[in-house]
Parts: C-alpha cells; structure tokens; sequence
C-alpha cells in the first residue's frame, strides 16, 4: 500500500504563501505563519513542524514550484531535466510542442537572464531554502540542538534541503568551480531579505556545515517514507559536495559508510529494464514480459524518492509527462527525449541497458527510454492523466559510481575497479575489459558508465562538470549536433536572473 503524503493545515498555509508571494525572501509575508508563529505552535503541537517540512517535500515534485506556469516547471525533477538536456547526454530527438528546444537545447535561457526558464531554478531553489530556513528558526536557530529526538530529526533534515538547494544553485550558476568567486547570495533566516553575492568558498563551507550538521542530527533516525532525508542520503549529498571540489578522499570515505551500511541492493539486471520476451517456453510460446523499470521507490536499491499517489495530483505538467511514451503527455505525443546517440553507440554488446531504449531505427521514438522509464500499465500515451509511478532522485548506483570515481581519482586502481564491477556485473555479460583499465583510462570509463547508467535521472550535468568534460551531441539532437561544448561554456550555466538583479540592490551584476 502506499504511503500518502498528506500535508497539515499549517504546511498547506505556508506552502500557499510562498507560493503566492511575488518577493520569495520577504521577511514577513502576511500569507502565511512566521517563524515566531511556527515555534510557539510547536511548543503546543510538535506536529506543526512536521507538517511543515511534509509541505517542504511536497514542493520538490509541485507543479509550479519554480515560480511560473510554464510546462517545464515541477520541482527538483524539472531541473534535473534541464541538467541531462544541458549536458548534451539527453537528446530533443523530436519537438512538435517546442517544450525544451529554444530555452535549453538552443542555449537561450543560460544565455538571456531575462527569460523565464532562466529565472525557474533560482526561485524555485529559494523557496526550498526559505522555507527550510523557518523550520530551522523555528526550533531555535542554526546553532542549537533541538533536545527531542523528533525535532532533532526534523532539524535535521531542514538542514539537508537547504544544503542541497545551495549545492544545485552553486552548480546551475557557476560556470566551474572557483572558491574566489562571488556567485550567490546566502540566507540562513527568514529575517533574511536581501544580501549581496558571496565567494564560492563561503557557500561551500555552510553547505558542508549544514550537511555535517545533519548527519550527527540524523543519527538513528528511522524515517517513514523514502521522501524524507535519512543519515545516508545527507551522507550521498555530501559526496557529490566534495566530488564538485575534487576532494576525493572524502567523496571515498562517504561513499564507503554508505555502501557499507546503508544495507541497499544495486538495481539488479532484471530490475534494471522491462524484457518483452526473450525466448521460447516449453511449449514454444514467447516468453511472458519480465523485469522491471525505474518507476517504484520500494525498489531496494533507490536511497531516496518519493511515492506518488493520485492524491499527489501529479498530472501531465510533470517529470512523467515530459520524458515517458507511456504517460499521457508530451513524450508521448512528439516532444521525445531520447539518449544521445553517440552515447548509446558506446554501451557495449552484451549490455543490458542497451534494450532500456527503444532500439527500431526507423521509429521517430527511436531511443526513447520505453523500457526504463514507464507507466506500469505500459499503454502506449496512456489513457490516464494521473501520474502514480514514483519519482527517483537518488540511488545507490551513484555511491559505487562515485566511490569507483574517487578511488580512480586518487590513483587506488584496484579499489576503483572493484567499486565499478560491482555495478558492470550486473549490467554486462563479459567484464574482463575492466581489469586493463587504469589512470586516465579507468576514470574516463567511471565517467562513461555513469553517464550510461544513471542516464535520465538528473546526474550527467553534475558529472560533466565535476570530470570537466566536453559536450558533443550526436545525431538525433536538432541543434548544434557535432559541435564541442566545453563544461564551463556559458551555455551552460544559468545568470543570475532578471528579477533578482532589479530587486536586489546588493546584486547589480550577473554571476559571470
């Protein structure tokens, strides 16, 4: 059965106003609860709290969320899309909607501040932070420890988000790593309105502060739903924190705790993709289907998702609507997302993900991701226009992946190797390439593979950076197909928007 996600009466308030106010860091917005407001509340009712970070994690899948009414904006998995689109590894092989193709696939919202598209994941990020920032107030400020378990575990998981949404913003809005950099402004209060921008090292050092913060607050925490961020997630954001610095022997050590603790399975081979038939049955039928796709957060390799129902209200403005052929929305009816075709003409024979995608050449669906990503009911543009497969923002995979990446990194071959195995053995059926690798060679390979296995979940941006790559799209992209695009490109990074620039009198520049 699943777990619904239900918000309180005060979560709903202040998920409305944030909503509703043009000015995303106004310090008290009459629409709903201050800080002040919320922590008498929960001195009378500990649930106060909860409700409001439920409506927190309710914002990372709403419709909306990044401040406008545009088809492209419905919370963290909207950006995600953005970064596999960017990073060339996700391809607009089709667009007869036009979602995608000027503002991102034509590079013209990182390019344009005044766009809309450019402007949808600095509020959206914003608003998690603020919100997270009144919970904090709300149990007495960043530098106490709650003394209930309860609201320790709430503390921190608000420190978590906040973390995370300035980790994404340091990625969308700097073109590479530069701790000298003023890139952002920083808020840790809802008191907060307006600040100027800060050098990179400063953003980092809180985002490491709050996420070290929330591992000791995490200790024991025994979470209800996979939405909510446990010890091991903060752990697996931290990661990819000191993997953006190269600061590999920590991505190691983080990557190691979780693998090692964490008790997750990696997404098993038959898990990893839907089989149609592969054979005859003893009396010479076809195979029935089999396996299965990225569609249930039950699924014991995913660290962290969340469990749409239909009173989630997720519909066709939504993760599922823009990327899967089987929901009744726009992959389904000529905006397709497609692998990039240089990267698939690299996974090897033998690979399983390989029949992930539609693999009919003369098909316009030809790499659409049918068999990873789909409604259960597989009906081609499926009838229903509510979205209840779940949405995935981390998995297990990616600690081996980065585990395998630091070790490779920091010239431990063997260990690397034994962490990319561990993935490839369920993926290939002959690894024994793998045992030649070594230097330069076996992180580019850690490289690829991640690409390829984590392909549509909103992870090639950040490796592209992090591997300082370059981008060059293949066949089945409309624009700029053949062209290098290095990672710290323009094109690839987002301005500090319009609206903050005009309102912000501390923020007069752009970011670059």
């Amino acid at each position: 059965m699943k777990n619904l996600l239900k918000l309180t009466g005060v979560a709903a308030i202040l998920l409305f106003g944030v909503s509703c106010s043009d000015d995303y860091l106004e310090k008290e917005p009459s629409q709903f609860l201050t800080a002040d407001q919320v922590e008498r509340a929960a001195v009378d009712n500990p649930a106060v709290l909860e409700g409001t970070l439920a409506g927190i994690y309710s914002l990372m899948f709403q419709s909306g969320s990044g401040g406008t009414t545009s088809h492209t904006d419905f919370g963290q998995k909207a950006y995600d899309v953005f970064g596999d689109m960017l990073s060339g590894d996700a391809a607009l092989s089709v667009s007869s909607f036009g979602w995608y193709r000027a503002d991102i696939t034509e590079f013209q919202a990182p390019l344009d501040f005044t766009r809309q598209t450019n402007y949808q994941p600095w509020r959206y990020y914003y608003r998690i932070i603020r919100s997270t920032n009144v919970v904090i107030a709300g149990l007495g400020g960043n530098d106490v420890v709650p003394e209930s378990e309860a609201n320790k575990y709430i503390m921190g998981q608000a420190k978590a988000l906040r973390a995370h949404s300035y980790f994404y913003l340091t990625q969308y809005f700097q073109n590479a790593y530069d701790p000298a950099q003023e890139i952002l402004p920083i808020y840790l209060d809802p008191a907060d309105e307006n600040g100027p921008k800060l050098a990179a090292s400063v953003i980092y050092d809180q985002i490491e502060k709050d996420l070290n913060d929330a591992i000791t607050l995490l200790d024991g925490f025994g979470r209800t739903a996979k939405n909510q961020v446990n010890q091991d997630v903060a752990k697996g954001i931290l990661a990819y924190v000191h993997a953006a610095k190269g600061e590999w022997q920590e991505v190691k050590t983080l990557t190691n705790d979780v693998i090692t603790t964490g008790g997750y399975s990696i997404v098993s081979r038959e898990e990893a993709v839907f089989m149609s038939h592969d054979g005859l049955d003893e009396d010479g039928e076809p195979t029935a289907p089999y396996g299965g796709g990225f569609n249930d957060v039950n699924t014991s390799g995913w660290m962290w998702g969340v469990d749409l129902t239909t009173d989630s209200g997720v519909g066709l403005v939504s993760w599922w609507g823009q990327m899967d052929y089987f929901s009744y929305s726009y992959a389904g009816f000529g905006d397709n997302k497609a692998i990039d075709a240089g990267l698939y003409a690299q996974l090897r024979d033998g690979d399983i993900r390989k029949n992930q995608f539609n693999q009919t050449t003369t098909s316009s669906n030809y790499l659409q991701p049918f068999n990873k990503f789909f409604d259960e009911a597989r009906e081609p543009r499926g009838a229903s226009q509510i979205v209840t497969a779940d949405l995935i923002y981390m998995r297990v995979a990616e600690m081996y992946l980065l585990n395998a990446e630091a070790n490779a990194n920091l010239g431990m071959d063997s260990e690397a190797r034994t962490s990319l195995l561990a993935l490839l053995d369920l993926r290939l059926d002959d690894t024994a390439y793998v045992d030649a690798l070594s230097g330069a060679a076996l992180v580019n390979e850690v490289y690829l593979q991640t690409r390829i296995e984590l392909w549509g979940e909103g992870k090639s941006y950040l490796a592209l950076k992090r591997n300082k790559g370059t981008v060059v799209r293949g066949a089945n992209h409309l624009s700029s197909v053949g062209e290098s695009i290095p990672f710290n490109d323009e094109r690839l990074t987002f301005e500090i928007p319009e609206a903050e620039i005009l309102f912000n009198p501390f923020v007069s520049t752009q970011n670059n």
